[in-house]
């Protein structure tokens, strides 16, 4: 049975909905470090930094997918994975997995390949991916902060 403050599928009343890119325990957490729901400035900054830090990395993802250097893509894939699960953007910490994995010579599941140009390959499609969906959970929780 739900509390009064969860929803019948467990989810916080309390809380926004901010679709499936976003893990909203994880971005909640964030927000519990704000002074008050109508002061946000202290997860805004955080949401912030790290939007300017992922721009950062796509163009260093980009010069390294240009110079073919697999191990600066996997060094950055798992950069930017780490930081977006720590902001809750799951669709992007998936992709920036994969990122990782093609840049150290693997398939998604962990085992070899051995051929390079697919991996490259591999991580040039999930690139447009992940900053599509980067793109998106960016503009849902700009929207969030701007409305609040």
């Amino acid at each position: 049975m739900a509390s009064k403050d969860q929803t019948d599928d467990g989810h916080d009343r309390n809380m926004p909905d901010l679709g499936d890119a976003i893990d909203i325990l994880t971005f909640s957490q964030i927000l519990e470090m704000d002074d008050s729901e109508e002061d946000r400035k202290f997860s805004q900054s955080i949401v912030y930094d790290f939007f300017e830090q992922a721009g950062e990395t796509f163009e260093k993802m980009d010069v390294a997918l240009q110079a073919r250097d697999l191990d600066e893509l996997y060094r950055l894939g798992h950069f930017l994975k780490g930081s977006s699960a720590t902001v809750g953007l799951t669709k992007v910490k998936d992709s920036c997995e994969k990122i990782q994995r093609y840049g150290k010579r693997e398939n998604v599941d962990g085992s070899p390949e051995p051929d390079e140009e697919l991996c490259l390959s591999r991580i040039k499609t999930t690139l447009k991916t992940v900053k599509s969906e980067y793109a998106d959970a960016e503009k849902t929780l700009k929207d969030f902060f701007n409305s609040a």
